[in-house]
C-alpha cells in the first residue's frame, strides 16, 4: 500500500490521458496536495475556510481557491524561502490554466507594469549623487560578535571599520595619476581648512574693525551716550525696552570705569607696591595651578595607555581618562582664573579678558600637551599593525563626545536641580550656599570656540567629525537655550561681546593654527620614516605619502606645467613671493596712514566747524544787542526831540 500511495514525479502520458484535460488538472491538484508545505497549512484553511472547505480537505483535494493579493506580488517580494516561491509558481500556472485569456493578459500587464515603475524608481534613484556612495558605505559596515553599544563611546569595533575614521578610506579603484583616493582625500582636508581659514580671517578682521569704532565710540562724554545713544527707527514696544535696558547697562559700565580710573588715580606709591606684590603672586599660583593641570593630563593619558584587562565599566573610564581630565580642568581652572582676577585689582573689562587670556592659554595648551604625549607614545609591539591614525582620530572623536556629555548632565543634573532647590526651598541652607546661579558667556563661548578647534585638529584622522560636531553644537545650543531661561537669572554687571570678540576670533585661528601643525608633523614624520610605518591606514598606506603621490601626479602632467609647478615649489620662488607681499603690505600701512591723516584732517575740521559756530553765534549775539541799543537810543532821541507844531 505504502508504494501505490507514494508520489511519483514521472508520468507516461497515453493518447487517452493527453487529451483529458480533467485528467490533467486533477492530477496537478494531487500532487500540489500532496506538498509538505500544503500539507502543514491544511489543518489552517481547514479551521478558516469553512465546512465546505473543509469538505473538500477531507476529500483530499484542495483548490486553489480564491486569488489574494499576493498573486500579484512579484516573487521577490514575497516573506517565504525558496520551495515556498517554488510552490507559489505553481499555484499561479494552475490558476492561470482556469482563467481566460482576456485575464491571463490583464494579469501579465499588471505585473509588467509594476516591474517597468520599480526599474524607473530605481534608475531614478540611482541618479542622486550620494545613493550609490551610501550603498557602497553600508555593504562592508558588519557587526561582529566582540561589537557592543560602548563602542559607540569608544570609538571602537564597529564604529571603527566605518566612514568615520580615516581607515576605512581605501585607495579604491581610481589609479589615474591625478585622480588617486589619496591625492584627492588630502585635497579635500586642505580644502576644508582653507576655507576655514578664509571664513576667520574675515571675521576676524570685521570684528577689529568694529572693536575700533566702538572703543572710539565709547571713549566719547557722557552727553553723546544720553542724547545720541537712542535709535529713532524702533517701533515695537520689545524691541524699546530691549534698548533701553542696553543704554542703562551700557552707562552703568561707563560709570563703573570711571568711577575705577578715579580711584586708581588717588592710589598711593605704598598701596601701588602693595597691589604689584600682590598680583605677582596670584600670577605665580596661576603657573603653579597650570602646571598641576598639565602633570593631572600627562598621568592620565599614560594611564589610559596601559593594556591591563578589566571590567566593562573600569575600561570605559579608563578609556575616557584624559577626555574626563582635560574636560574638568576646563571647567574648573576658568572659574579660579575668574575667581582670582577679581583680587588683582583691574577693571572690569580688563578682568573679563584678562580670564579670557588665561582660559585661552590654558585649553589649547592642555590640548596641545594632549596631542605631543599620543603621538610621543610607543605603540605595543601587540598594537603595531594596528591603525595608528584611527587611534588618533579616537582620542579626539572621544573629546567631542565627552564634551556634549558634559554639557547634557550639567544642565540636567545640576543646574536643573538647582534651580528647583532655589524656588521650591528659597530660605534653606542649600539654596543659599548654591547662590544664584548665572550664564558666564565668556566660558560657554570658550568651550564652543575649544570644540571648534577639536574638530579641526581631527578632520584628517576623523572625516566625519565636523559633521558630528555640527550635530553636537546644533543640540548645545538647545540645551543652552534651556539653561538661560529657565535656571539662570540675569547678570548684574554688563560683559561688552564687542571688546572680547577679537579674542574669541583670535582663538580660532590659534585652534586651526594648531590644526595645520599638528597635520604637518604627522605627515613630516611618515616622509622621514617610511619603511616603519607598519600601523599607517587608509588612502596613505603602503607606504604611501603625500609627496610620493603628489610627485606621481606632477610627473604625469606636461612638461611646461612641470617646469612651473616645480619653480612655485622651489626656493627661488619665495624672493619674489616675499617682495610682493612686502609690497602689498607697504601699500595697505601707507592707506592706513593716508586714512589716519585723513580722519585727524576731519577731526580738526569738526573742531574748527564748533569754533566758526561759536563765533557766529557770538557775533549774532553781538549784532542783535548793537541793534537792540540803537532802537533804545533812536526811542530815547525821539521822546527828547518831540516834532514842531505846524505853527511854527
Amino acid at each position: 500500500m505504502e508504494e501505490h500511495n507514494s508520489v511519483s514525479f514521472l508520468r507516461c502520458l497515453s493518447e487517452e490521458s493527453s487529451q483529458s484535460s480533467d485528467s490533467y488538472e486533477y492530477y496537478q491538484t494531487e500532487i500540489f496536495d500532496q506538498l509538505p508545505s500544503v500539507q502543514a497549512l491544511r489543518p489552517v484553511q481547514a479551521y478558516q475556510g469553512g465546512p465546505e472547505l473543509g469538505k473538500r480537505v477531507s476529500h483530499g483535494q484542495l483548490s486553489p481557491g480564491p486569488r489574494d493579493k499576493t498573486s500579484t506580488q512579484p516573487l521577490r517580494n514575497l516573506v517565504l524561502c525558496i520551495q515556498g516561491k517554488r510552490n507559489a509558481r505553481d499555484r499561479r500556472n494552475m490558476q492561470r490554466s482556469k482563467i481566460s485569456c482576456w485575464e491571463s493578459w490583464r494579469r501579465s500587464q499588471n505585473i509588467a507594469t509594476k516591474r517597468v515603475w520599480a526599474q524607473m524608481g530605481g534608475a531614478l534613484s540611482g541618479l542622486l549623487p550620494w545613493q550609490h556612495t551610501l550603498h557602497t558605505i553600508e555593504e562592508p559596515l558588519r557587526f561582529g560578535e566582540d561589537d557592543s553599544v560602548l563602542d559607540f563611546f569608544l570609538g571602537s569595533g564597529y564604529l571603527d571599520r566605518s566612514p568615520v575614521f580615516l581607515g576605512f578610506y581605501t585607495p579604491g579603484s581610481l589609479n589615474k595619476p591625478c585622480l588617486k583616493t589619496p591625492l584627492l582625500y588630502f585635497a579635500g582636508i586642505l580644502t576644508i581648512l582653507f576655507l576655514s581659514l578664509i571664513m576667520v580671517v574675515h571675521r576676524t578682521i570685521v570684528g577689529y574693525k568694529h572693536t575700533w569704532m566702538l572703543g572710539r565710540r565709547y571713549s566719547t562724554n557722557m552727553s553723546y551716550k544720553i542724547f545720541c545713544g537712542w535709535d529713532f527707527t524702533i517701533q515695537d514696544p520689545i524691541a524699546a525696552t530691549l534698548k533701553r535696558s542696553f543704554i542703562r547697562n551700557d552707562l552703568k559700565l561707563f560709570l563703573d570705569e570711571q568711577r575705577f580710573s578715579l580711584r586708581e588715580e588717588q592710589r598711593t606709591l605704598g598701596q601701588r607696591v602693595f597691589l604689584y606684590l600682590l598680583r605677582f603672586i596670584l600670577n605665580v599660583l596661576i603657573l603653579s595651578l597650570l602646571g598641576g593641570a598639565f602633570c593631572l593630563i600627562y598621568y592620565a593619558t599614560r594611564k589610559s595607555q596601559e593594556e591591563i584587562k578589566h571590567n566593562w565599566l573600569v575600561s570605559l573610564l579608563l578609556q575616557y581618562l584624559p577626555s574626563i581630565t582635560i574636560t574638568s580642568i576646563n571647567l574648573v581652572l576658568p572659574l579660579i582664573f575668574r575667581k582670582i582676577s577679581s583680587f588683582e585689582d583691574y577693571s572690569f573689562t580688563t578682568q573679563v579678558n584678562a580670564t579670557l587670556v588665561r582660559s585661552i592659554f590654558l585649553k589649547l595648551t592642555s590640548l596641545g600637551i594632549f596631542l605631543f604625549f599620543i603621538f610621543s607614545t610607543k605603540e605595543p609591539e601587540q598594537n603595531v599593525f594596528q591603525c595608528r591614525q584611527n587611534k588618533f582620530g579616537r582620542e579626539m572623536y572621544k573629546l567631542c563626545i565627552f564634551n556634549f556629555l558634559t554639557t547634557f548632565c550639567t544642565a540636567f543634573f545640576l543646574n536643573y536641580p538647582r534651580m528647583l532647590v532655589k524656588e521650591k526651598l528659597p530660605s534653606s541652607l542649600l539654596a543659599r550656599l548654591m547662590g544664584k546661579q548665572r550664564f558666564l558667556i565668556t566660558f560657554n563661548v570658550l568651550d564652543l570656540v575649544y570644540i571648534q578647534t577639536v574638530s579641526w585638529v581631527g578632520v584628517f584622522y576623523c572625516p566625519l567629525l565636523p559633521l558630528i560636531g555640527t550635530v553636537t553644537l546644533t543640540a548645545s545650543f538647545y540645551i543652552k537655550k534651556f539653561t538661560v531661561l529657565q535656571c539662570c537669572v540675569a547678570e548684574q554687571r554688563m560683559f561688552r561681546g564687542s571688546s572680547s570678540s577679537v579674542l574669541f576670533h583670535f582663538m580660532l585661528l590659534l585652534g586651526l593654527l594648531m590644526a595645520a601643525v599638528t597635520l604637518g608633523l604627522n605627515l613630516h614624520q611618515q616622509e622621514l620614516t617610511p619603511d616603519k610605518n607598519l600601523s599607517s591606514c587608509g588612502p596613505f598606506g603602503n607606504d604611501k605619502t603625500v609627496l610620493t603621490v603628489a610627485g606621481d601626479c606632477v610627473d604625469s602632467l606636461p612638461s611646461l606645467a612641470q617646469s612651473t609647478l616645480r619653480y612655485l615649489a622651489s626656493e627661488a620662488f619665495a624672493l619674489p613671493l616675499i617682495l610682493a607681499e612686502v609690497i602689498i603690505l607697504t601699500s595697505f600701512v601707507s592707506r592706513r596712514q593716508a586714512n589716519q591723516k585723513a580722519i585727524e584732517r576731519l577731526k580738526d575740521m569738526l573742531v574748527m566747524s564748533s569754533s566758526d559756530k561759536r563765533f557766529l553765534v557770538k557775533q549774532h549775539a553781538t549784532i542783535l544787542r548793537g541793534k537792540r541799543n540803537n532802537y533804545r537810543v533812536l526811542s530815547v532821541d525821539i521822546q527828547e526831540d518831540p516834532p514842531s507844531s505846524p505853527t511854527e
